[in-house]
């Protein structure tokens, strides 16, 4: 056999177990499994806001999964297997699809255990919990959705920080949208439209991004679909899709979801599209999950956010983020914890990599559904020829030049006190 036959072969043998492992994941949609429904939503807003959300064991057991979870564990024991027996226990994409299986077979067991606690014990494996240190001795997610609360406090009474007023219709935005994604990626790549059947103002899909009907936009709001959805969610899609090996990098397990959420909301910054709102969503979403945690229940969390000032409905909707797929006494559903716990992650990544001078590996970040620790393994596949860089990328990471200037400074200045710092501008500031 020659080499290039021998290289086309083992080419293919990966795409087969990859293709496999894409089949296998396509009927898991977790966000649809553990979702409450609207009678659970309109009883709780007829009751005032005075009663548990009526859910419980029983009522996810009246929702079947749309799979046959036992079957589905299995099949993705046989892929990581096949793994194994086709390119042995040490390759490096192998590794991955294992791993991809792995996870995939936990999520699995997630949904079995709805309604119980153990959906959220096994939440925090995949999702990671509020209570975790990024380093030993350094603060945890809950102390830093604590710290950035302080620091929105500090500015909320502004009246120069006031959010934009909301003017621009869902048609509106779409055609703004739809004009600025096509300047990234061409006219035909991606689709906006509207949708009555979302319950956020948007949502990506594989090439589109849908908007709600009856929301409401302002220019602010836009630019931040822009590079949260388009330029990050459907960009690295896209990327995944192109891969002519590695198909798996289309599709994103929970390790990916941190850095999906990470990129996304590191470009809203970046990009100069994010604000103390948004930002202070974020923050209510990541104390929202400690308090479950520490054992609160719903009508604990959903009065944590009745005093931020927001209406009963919203109250609800933002509750019951941390606590589908559980008991509304139950532990939490972490997932929310990624855009905080994925920026800092993405944006300490970034930062050694511009320290060691290792710029190369920046933009590998948007070749698929990436996960942090597969980035070195991603390089030398890249060189290898499974996994083709990005096709789209945003252009704050085509140009390496001003994001790595910007590094350089904040590498610096993590160096200085901001004690001492406020100590001694306490008499100009």
């Amino acid at each position: 056999m020659t080499r290039r036959k021998a290289s086309e072969d083992y080419h293919q043998v990966i795409r087969a177990l990859s293709d496999r492992i894409v089949a296998a994941q396509t009927p898991i949609r977790v966000l649809d499994a553990i979702k409450w429904d609207d009678g659970v939503r309109q009883a709780f807003i007829q009751g005032k806001g005075r009663q548990m959300p009526a859910v419980d064991r029983a009522y996810y057991e009246g929702r079947p999964l749309a799979f046959d979870s036992a079957a589905k564990k299995l099949e993705f024991q046989n892929i990581e297997r096949d793994i194994t027996r086709q390119l042995g226990q040490f390759n490096p994409v192998g590794q991955i699809m294992r791993r991809m299986c792995k996870e995939y077979r936990m999520v699995i067991r997630m949904l079995e255990a709805r309604g119980t606690e153990d959906f959220g014990l096994i939440s925090q494996e995949l999702y990671g919990a509020a209570s975790d240190a990024f380093h030993a001795g350094d603060p945890t997610l809950a102390d830093l959705g604590l710290m950035l609360s302080d620091y929105l406090n500090n500015i909320a009474n502004r009246g120069d920080l006031k959010d934009e007023a909301k003017t621009l219709t869902a048609p509106q935005a779409v055609e703004m949208l739809q004009a600025r994604l096509a300047g990234v990626f061409g006219d035909e790549t991606i689709r906006v439209f509207e949708s009555d059947g979302i319950v956020a103002d948007a949502a990506a899909g594989a090439d589109y991004i849908k908007i709600r009907s009856d929301a409401l936009f302002n220019e602010r709001d836009v630019r931040a679909l822009e590079v949260h959805e388009g330029l990050v969610h459907v960009g690295t899609t896209l990327n995944g899709l192109s891969q002519p090996i590695c198909t798996f990098l289309a599709k994103g397990p929970p390790s990916s979801t941190v850095t999906q959420e990470g990129l996304a909301i590191l470009m809203e910054v970046i990009a100069f599209a994010s604000y103390p709102t948004r930002l202070r969503k974020l923050t209510n979403r990541t104390r929202a999950i400690h308090m479950a945690e520490e054992g609160a229940d719903f009508l604990q969390v959903y009065e944590f956010y009745r005093e931020q000032g927001f209406t009963l409905e919203d109250s609800y909707s933002n509750a019951s983020r941390a606590f589908r797929g559980s008991l509304p006494n139950g532990l939490p559903f972490t997932k929310d914890l990624s855009y905080l716990k994925g920026f800092i992650l993405i944006y300490n990544y970034i930062q050694l990599a511009v320290r060691k001078g290792k710029l190369e590996q920046i933009p590998l970040l948007f070749c698929g559904k990436t996960t942090l620790e597969d980035m070195r393994t991603l390089r030398q596949l890249v060189d290898e020829g499974l996994v083709a860089p990005p096709k789209y990328l945003p252009p704050q990471f085509r140009d390496l030049n001003a994001l790595s200037a910007w590094m350089c400074f904040s590498n610096f200045l993590n160096h200085l006190s901001l004690d001492r710092i406020e100590a001694d501008y306490a008499n100009i500031l």
